[in-house]
């Protein structure tokens, strides 16, 4: 994983990951994925909204006091998209721990046995690399997929 990628790469990743990451209810329990994807789309449609009533309300007041707080309220509202997005694009990049690794290889394995085309494997694989394999097994094999959850 690299330490010096800018903060604007990891965002962009963050979206691609967003849609890499295969959205299965059966992925729910084992990966933290699910709930930051739709934390992270939500509050991409809804704090925008947030902020910008936050501040209206006290301007529209004549509230000059209250918009200090006002502001503060719309600045952390706005920050939400921008932490899940930073999440996903960081975890996309980290490496699978070592047990994940062998399941990913094993997955892989499996697909490419049945003569389904694959990415080549990965020596050091990544979440990334790992929902494409999930993605294209949930595609193609959704019975072998069921025995493990």
């Amino acid at each position: 994983m690299t330490t010096n990628k800018s903060i604007w790469r990891c965002l962009q990743d963050g979206q691609k990951y967003m849609q890499e990451w295969p959205m299965r209810k059966e992925l729910a329990p084992v990966f933290p994925e699910n709930r930051v994807i739709t934390m992270t789309r939500f509050s991409i449609k809804v704090m925008p909204a947030v902020a910008a009533i936050s501040v209206l309300l006290q301007m529209s007041a004549n509230n000059v006091q209250g918009l200090p707080q006002a502001v503060i309220v719309a600045l952390f509202a706005l920050s939400l998209p921008v932490q899940g997005l930073w999440w996903l694009g960081k975890r996309r990049d980290t490496p699978l721990p070592p047990a994940l690794a062998g399941w990913y290889r094993e997955l892989h394995q499996k697909i490419t046995s049945e003569g389904h085309a694959m990415q080549p494997i990965k020596n050091q694989p990544r979440y990334k690399e790992l929902a494409h394999a999930l993605s294209r097994a949930f595609k193609v094999d959704r019975a072998a997929l069921e025995r493990w959850f």
